[in-house]
């Protein structure tokens, strides 16, 4: 897989950059792009994949335990006719 690299030049809040320097500094990355990447690619996990959540996961496979039903024609059962 090729990876291309984005530059931005960004505006952020003095709290935002300090932030980005503890992150920068907690994962010993070498500049603040790799801490901005980190952050972002973290949160994005969690925005994008809640589906993946080990709460999410409990709650279908007790979803998958339960007994089934037969539909013949699921409109009409559940009143889309």
């Amino acid at each position: 897989m090729v990876m291309y690299m984005v530059h931005a030049m960004i505006d952020i809040s003095e709290e935002a950059n300090q932030i980005l320097s503890i992150v920068k500094a907690k994962n010993k990355f070498n500049d603040k792009s790799e801490a901005i990447n980190f952050v972002a690619l973290e949160y994005g996990e969690e925005l994008l994949e809640p589906e993946l959540k080990p709460d999410f996961i409990a709650k279908m496979q007790k979803v998958a335990k339960e007994k089934s039903i037969k539909v013949d024609d699921f409109a009409k059962r559940y009143g889309l006719k």
